[in-house]
């Protein structure tokens, strides 16, 4: 098993280089076609023409874009994404410093919106063609309704201020010292055996990653109970119940498990957007993450930066879409055997 993981996630990266190559391309052009000159913010106010010919010659500003891109290139093959105009340091290094903290929010909004969503979707499946079927399926899109955006103001709004039981800023509470071990809170804390900072970290975390899973959770919830009205008509659920095996336990035992393939399907083309949520969402709870810094680096016309984050977030969509066909793979027989 661990040999066709490899190879099926081995192939789906190597697919995904080509894809990575021209879209990397594609930010680099873009970009340098924005109206904005990135050396504003690195010249001093009584710089002449000379002094920003000179730095833009220095930054390799001055040669033709596919130079500038080739250049770019050799040097983020060697992890170099260049250096940051307004911080003047590493877009590798910073990025690397806020990457852990939209990864840890993205994946706790993740195992949240599973949580809501398996029984939601099984509860939309079981009331088909009842009486609550359709304020279950009012609730389900009323749900969808609601950008994570403005759910994540509601949560503030009730649990923040109204009902102040759980805090709306920051990753940590006032004069706790992160530890730098892996960036991801929740692990770092265990491995220092804080568990004190641990459950505040957590709680910290419940507000953001509940905004995204109540943003989330809905299209997997429909996804789910589509695929399980599929299921019922399936001969192996005749079967079963010819042979006397209970409503439930065909339901949990067999068709949910054959009914989470276009599910999970579709929960790693929308990660896509949960990561794009999670931005936004970063802004409204202050968190130190990819959104706060793109937020800067966009206010600050910081060209490489903004060109680093975004790479790096396509870099990411890439490999989770890898990970997501290799788990299809493994759980589809009939393509494991292909494979």
């Amino acid at each position: 098993m661990l040999r066709l993981i490899s190879i099926v996630l081995s192939r789906r990266l190597l697919a995904a280089i080509p894809t990575l190559l021209v879209l990397s391309l594609v930010v680099f052009v873009v970009l340098r076609m924005i109206p904005t000159d990135p050396l504003a913010m690195m010249l001093p106010p009584n710089a002449t023409a000379a002094d920003a010919a000179a730095l833009r010659h220095q930054i390799g500003l001055d040669k033709p874009i596919p130079v500038q891109f080739l250049i770019w290139l050799g040097n983020a093959l060697h992890g170099n994404l260049g250096e940051s105009i307004a911080f003047h340091q590493g877009v590798t290094t910073l990025i690397g410093s806020t990457l852990a903290a939209t990864l840890e929010l993205c994946l706790a909004s993740l195992v949240l919106s599973l949580l809501i969503s398996v029984p939601g979707g099984v509860l939309a499946y079981a009331v088909t063609d009842k009486v609550w079927e359709l304020p279950v399926g009012l609730g389900v899109v009323l749900m969808q309704s609601v950008p994570s955006f403005l759910w994540a103001l509601l949560l503030v709004a009730v649990f923040g201020v109204l009902l102040p039981v759980l805090p709306f800023t920051g990753r940590v509470d006032d004069g706790v010292m992160m530890p730098h071990v892996t960036g991801f809170l929740l692990i770092d804390f265990v491995l220092k055996g804080q568990w004190h900072e641990w459950f505040g970290a957590a709680r910290h975390l419940v507000l953001p990653s509940l905004s995204l899973a109540f943003g989330f959770a809905p299209l997997v919830i429909r996804v789910l109970r589509s695929s399980l009205l599929d299921q019922r008509g399936e001969a192996y659920v005749a079967v079963a119940r010819l042979r006397g095996v209970s409503e439930s336990r065909i339901l949990w035992r067999h068709m949910l498990k054959n009914a989470a393939l276009p599910a999970l399907t579709m929960i790693g083309v929308q990660f896509g957007f949960l990561f794009g949520g999670a931005l936004l969402v970063e802004m409204i709870f202050s968190f130190p993450g990819v959104g706060n810094l793109m937020l800067q680096a966009v206010s600050n016309n910081d060209l490489v930066l903004i060109q680093g984050i975004a790479i790096i977030s396509c870099a990411l969509m890439l490999l989770i879409n890898a990970i997501v066909d290799t788990l299809y793979v493994i759980m589809n027989p009939r393509l494991r055997e292909a494979a």
